[in-house]
């Protein structure tokens, strides 16, 4: 009797379990077809989210990845109620739960009371002390910690361990993908970054105005950098000032910034410092001037490199991400090529026209001398006479000087020719 009814009880276990394996199989096979159908980290990621709240009917999903100075986590996607956060939201690793769980490599299950975890992190702008229970898994590829998925429920809830076991396969599936699709990102981004030196040189190179030059460099410029706001400042030498010269901002407030003092603001640290600056939250920094702007605007992160010419810093680019953004060693050195290059423009653009000057200056003498000439022998003045009276002309016609010589010997070569017989 005790056989027969064990049998049944054992068959019915085994076909649960079948059905166990079959929704794991079709669920790493969704994943499986999902990332493997784009290289585009932003859309990977998302697969990933809808994924994970589909299997574990989640209130809340939210996707970490490791920095690449793999000292942070980053909030990268997220399934309610934070699209406004993403790359917003930074943890050390250890902070918090999800920090805990990437410095360890091992998961968190709480059932209830999520927030009373002494290893909880509280942050004011998100929910999770809403939350009852809470999942927190390793995203792990090749033994390392790429990043850390989470995962929540409002009301307390006890995880069976088919479904921890299948959140923790799907965490170690989706390793490879995002590591491939980090990759590509950074191919992109370097392309982008050869073209826009290449497009820097021609545009430096050609004989277009220096307002049109330095207007092309920031548009590139943002796009390279994926900037909010790129802009280019330069040196009053009179003031001591740094000025905004060109921006692709349609932001009027910021296009009409006022005059930052050199020795009083972090662009001006980067010209007397000559070197690159970098904050990493505008709006959280107390030298920075204008933090409303910054949080008007949406600004985040700010780098700030100097404009170099002979040992000189001649103003700065600034470029503004309007998330939080860590910049590598390669962005910078970029940035800094791309600022040395327009320092090379902006310097043989006042070259040319300190020359255009001094030979408009020797033109204007010798007409002027010319002028004299004509009126000291017609009425017969003193030299000091003729140019008071041609001075006078000048501030009474509002005319320039040139204009005034260029009159006087033209009405002088007309009565010639007309006395001529």
């Amino acid at each position: 009797m005790n056989q027969q009814e064990s049998s049944p009880r054992t068959l019915a276990e085994l076909r649960a379990l079948l059905r166990e394996r079959t929704r794991e199989v079709e669920v790493l096979h969704r994943i499986s077809e999902s990332i493997s159908s784009s290289l585009d980290l932003e859309v990977v990621l998302k697969h990933i989210v809808d994924v994970v709240v589909e299997v574990t009917k989640a209130d809340s999903c939210l996707l970490y990845l490791l920095s690449k100075s793999r000292d942070e986590l980053v909030l990268r996607a997220s399934k309610n109620p934070h699209p406004k956060l993403i790359g917003r939201i930074a943890l050390s690793l250890g902070e918090g739960i999800t920090g805990w769980v990437a410095q360890e490599k091992t998961r968190v299950v709480i059932t209830r009371n999520a927030s009373d975890d002494p290893r909880f992190k509280f942050f004011h702008n998100l929910p999770e002390d809403r939350y009852q229970a809470f999942v927190s898994v390793p995203i792990v590829t090749k033994g390392d910690v790429v990043g850390v998925i989470n995962v929540q429920h409002k009301r307390p809830k006890r995880y069976q361990p088919v479904e921890l076991a299948l959140l923790s396969t799907i965490a170690n599936q989706v390793g490879g993908a995002i590591e491939n699709a980090r990759l590509y990102e950074e191919m992109r981004r370097q392309a982008r970054q050869l073209d826009t030196l290449s497009q820097v040189s021609e545009t430096v190179a050609s004989n277009r105005l220096l307002d049109d030059v330095l207007q092309l460099i920031v548009t590139m410029t943002a796009q390279m950098m994926n900037s909010t706001i790129s802009s280019i400042m330069l040196v009053d030498e009179d003031t001591g000032e740094l000025r905004i010269a060109a921006t692709q901002s349609v932001s009027e407030a910021y296009r009409l910034k006022p005059p930052l003092k050199i020795g009083q603001s972090l662009s001006g640290r980067a010209v007397k410092e000559q070197r690159p600056i970098y904050v990493p939250d505008v709006r959280k920094e107390g030298s920075y001037y204008y933090r409303a702007l910054a949080q008007k605007e949406g600004l985040c992160s700010l780098l700030s490199v100097p404009m170099m010419s002979k040992d000189k810093a001649i103003g700065v680019i600034n470029t503004y991400t309007s998330t939080l953004h860590v910049f590598s060693a390669e962005e910078i050195k970029i940035l800094q090529a791309i600022a040395n290059q327009a320092a090379v423009a902006i310097e043989h653009t006042r070259l040319l026209e300190k020359s255009f000057e001094m030979q408009e200056a020797l033109t204007v003498r010798k007409l002027v001398e010319r002028a004299k000439g004509y009126l000291m022998q017609s009425r017969n003045l003193s030299e000091a006479e003729a140019f008071r009276l041609m001075q006078r002309q000048s501030m009474n016609s509002r005319k320039s000087m040139r204009e005034i010589a260029e009159a006087i010997i033209l009405a002088s070569e007309l009565e010639k020719k007309a006395t001529q017989p």
